[in-house]
């Protein structure tokens, strides 16, 4: 006897949770790509890698970029893949910085830059028209506010992610000065590393600013802003431990 092969693979699998094939392969040729990561830095993979090589050091004889066509045609696809790999791929953990040492913290060394009256964090309800209007209120007068007072910069970010793309846009608000406005374009980063990032934009520019004596940050990120000071190991520790130490520069220099 024979039956008919009508048996819904797909629907079973979709229930059961299990990946595609073709997608499961994808997710373990990345995965063996990205261990070479792990490897110390004196390893032969990463003296082969273009990306991964250091111009101030003698070049390996056998450099992916320095082969001729015929040599790349020999040489396995798993290797140029990693290198392909490696372009897309940014170290985030920052565990061994100082920034992050307990008692060398910025909030351990400068403490007077951080009490209530000078450091906060605001929330509001967008479900509630009152806390809404009052939230709008407040900013205007943290905006008049900084626009009479010249040693002030409002600094004022936001980032969005579409088609996996993200675009970040910096507004930097000076006294009797014109608007200093910067767009940032990246692919292959999330919402929050967005954010991390024009953050860390606008904090560099308002410290560069002359005068300046107070800056304020408006974002819609308020767990990207907690997440600056916050010790623990979290994946955009690189993007802190930068604007941790522009903070540093901006504080000692007052």
């Amino acid at each position: 006897m024979g039956a008919f092969k009508t048996s819904p693979s797909f629907g079973i699998e979709a229930i059961a949770s299990l990946i595609l094939i073709h997608l499961h392969l994808q997710k373990l040729r990345g995965r063996s790509q990205l261990r070479a990561h792990s490897f110390p830095t004196n390893h032969i993979l990463h003296s082969l890698i273009e990306s991964n090589s250091d111009t101030s050091l003698h070049l390996h004889p056998l450099l992916l970029s320095s082969l001729t066509r015929c040599q790349c045609g020999l040489i396995k696809d798993h290797l140029a893949d990693m290198d392909n790999c490696f372009n897309e791929v940014f170290p985030s953990f920052n565990l061994l910085n100082p920034e992050f040492s307990l008692g060398n913290r910025i909030i351990d060394c400068f403490p007077n830059q951080f009490s209530p009256n000078q450091f906060s964090f605001h929330l509001f309800s967008k479900s509630k028209d009152q806390h809404f209007k009052l939230h709008i209120q407040q900013l205007d007068n943290l905006a008049i506010e900084s626009s009479n007072t010249p040693s002030n910069t409002l600094v004022v970010t936001d980032a969005s992610v579409k088609n996996n793309v993200a675009s970040s846009i910096v507004h930097v608000h000076i006294h009797n000065k014109p608007i200093i406005k910067t767009f940032h374009h990246a692919s292959n980063i999330t919402s929050t590393e967005a954010e991390f990032f024009v953050i860390r934009c606008g904090i560099n520019q308002a410290i560069h600013l002359h005068g300046i004596l107070k800056i304020i940050v408006v974002t819609d990120s308020i767990h990207v802003a907690k997440k600056i000071f916050d010790p623990s190991s979290h994946p955009p520790q690189k993007h802190v431990a930068f604007i941790l130490k522009n903070l540093r520069k901006f504080f000692s220099r007052h």
